[in-house]
Parts: C-alpha cells; sequence; structure tokens
C-alpha cells in the first residue's frame, strides 16, 4: 500500500500538535502519559516529535483525555490559520434615484 504524502499544511499541523501535548505533558514521565492514555511511549514519542504527524484520532482523543485537554482546544490550536485572511464583505449601498 502506498501512501500519499502529506502536505506542508499536514506536516505543519503534526508539529503543532507535538508541541502542544508536550506543553500539557509538563513535568510527567512520557511513559507514565502514554500508559494513562493506552498507547506505547514510542507512539507519544513520535507524536511529540512530529515524527507521526496525522496520529488515529482515539489516539489523539486517548492522550487529550490523559493530559486533560478537549479535542476543541486541540483543534483550535492545531488546526492550519488561513493563509490569506478573507477580504471584508462591503456593506450594502442603497442606491440613489
Amino acid at each position: 500500500m502506498v501512501r500519499t504524502p502529506l502536505t506542508p499544511e499536514e506536516r505543519l499541523r503534526g508539529e503543532r500538535l507535538g508541541v502542544l501535548l508536550r506543553a500539557a505533558r509538563g513535568e510527567r514521565s512520557m511513559a507514565a502519559v502514554a500508559a494513562s492514555a493506552g498507547i506505547s511511549a514510542e507512539t507519544l514519542r513520535k507524536i511529540e516529535t512530529g515524527r507521526a504527524p496525522t496520529p488515529a484520532f482515539f489516539t489523539v482523543a486517548a492522550l487529550a483525555g490523559a493530559l486533560g485537554l478537549s479535542l476543541d482546544e486541540i483543534l483550535g490550536r492545531c488546526a492550519a490559520e488561513p493563509a490569506v485572511a478573507p477580504a471584508p464583505v462591503p456593506a450594502a449601498v442603497p442606491l440613489i434615484a
């Protein structure tokens, strides 16, 4: 099976996820957090270092629970930022007769 290469945005999102998880882990050991989430310490290490930038949903959900993060917070902090801000919508101009 051939994997589709990740886009730069996917890689960046994975890096953001790793930084967020590492910060949330704080002083706790990688092994303790991984065990609490039901994953291996090596899996957590790969996610935190960006070597596994697209972990499975249930892996992320388990880590969120173990670290006291909400999935909404993870999404908000890891989602790609828009490349260009959307243009403002002009207000309706009344027609003068």
